[in-house]
């Protein structure tokens, strides 16, 4: 696996005939769409085509992208920044960043190092190069952008993959700026978070759904008083790759719908979320994991998980599980709800109570 550029230096172009437009959209925060219609009004496309037909970029290539992306961002029309760009590449030495053309606008050449929108006022650390292209096209609310990079990430990586290694990352960076500069960047937080979630119900309405009649639902829930909804929403979007039923109950569930959604439909588990020490509710948690239903001498319980920072900590009682993250989550699920269908393939406790 490359090593990823430090920012503001042109990433590496891989192998010796270049990476994909894909690779280099998402490096760059930018849809591909966009580098094609770059490549066929302006001519900023790559040197080299693989087979005559596949574009394939370089190093060189991607600088002269760097600097189209830099100058349509400090507002120069894309045709003027085009000629720019190609103007301020320096044959000799591709892989270096192009300089501003000597006749570029002014809005051009007096331009700040750091553009609003390049991304790289966000404090990313060592993540993978397609968080700062995330990150550079939410400081920029460009919303086509988010929405096809975060689609093509979930169908090429997968669901967990891109949850825990590109929109985690991203939405904490975005969060700690932030934290860090009084009210700004908070239109940033909102959209960004808006399009994860948007991103992550498409998953949920793309799967295949099969009918799990006997099966008992996970009930997912935020703790009374947290708002973060996005990991759980994560999860149901997981659930629902697995074809295994869940019931999303969302943001701040009072405990008394909680104690009867548990009542009313005989869960395997229960996943409460709590993002903070300060809304982690343990004595609901005992409560959940307390609660029984069925017939008398068949009573059954649920298994409470407990996700989230806030639950760190010894456990409210014994038996009660602690995922790690979303993909050890999906895997206890997956275990439970297996476990739930062989005892209701025999005949044993474990399914709904009855409700006419």
């Amino acid at each position: 696996m490359n090593e990823p550029a430090p920012p503001g230096e042109p990433a590496p172009a891989g192998p010796a005939h270049g990476i994909t437009t894909g690779a280099v959209a998402r490096r760059l925060g930018v849809a591909p769409t966009t580098l094609r219609s770059w490549d066929r009004r302006y001519g900023i496309g790559p040197a080299a085509r693989e087979d005559g037909k596949h574009r394939r970029w370089t190093s060189g290539d991607i600088a002269v992208l760097q600097e189209m992306c830099r100058l349509t961002a400090s507002g120069v029309p894309p045709a003027e920044a085009a000629r720019a760009a190609l103007a301020g590449t320096v044959p000799a030495a591709p892989a270096a960043p192009a300089a501003p053309a000597p006749a570029a606008p002014a809005a051009a050449t007096a331009a700040p190092a750091r553009q609003p929108g390049s991304g790289n006022g966000l404090p990313l650390g060592d993540v993978r190069q397609e968080c700062r292209g995330l990150g550079r096209a939410a400081v920029r609310l460009d919303s086509p952008t988010m929405d096809e990079m975060l689609g093509s990430l979930i169908g090429e990586y997968g669901l967990v993959t891109t949850w825990e290694e590109v929109m985690v990352p991203t939405l904490h960076a975005v969060g700690r700026k932030w934290e860090t500069s009084g009210d700004q960047y908070v239109e940033v937080e909102h959209l960004l978070s808006w399009h994860v979630s948007t991103a992550l119900r498409r998953v949920s309405i793309g799967a295949p759904s099969g009918p799990r009649a006997s099966t008992p639902p996970i009930l997912l829930a935020c703790v009374p008083g947290e708002q973060h909804t996005l990991p759980l929403e994560a999860l149901a979007a997981g659930l629902v790759e697995l074809g295994l039923p869940a019931r999303m109950f969302g943001a701040a569930v009072p405990p008394e719908a909680l104690d009867q959604a548990v009542r009313r439909t005989g869960p395997v588990a229960v996943v409460l979320w709590a993002q903070a020490r300060s809304t982690a509710h343990h004595a609901l948690a005992r409560h959940v994991a307390d609660t029984t239903w069925g017939v008398k001498g068949a009573r059954a319980r649920t298994t409470v998980l407990l996700a989230g920072p806030g639950w760190a900590g010894p456990v409210p009682a014994p038996g009660m599980l602690r995922p790690g993250g979303l993909r050890e989550a999906l895997g206890l699920l997956r275990a439970l709800c297996e476990a739930a269908a062989t005892a209701v393939g025999r005949g044993g406790a474990g399914t709904a109570p009855h409700r006419s």
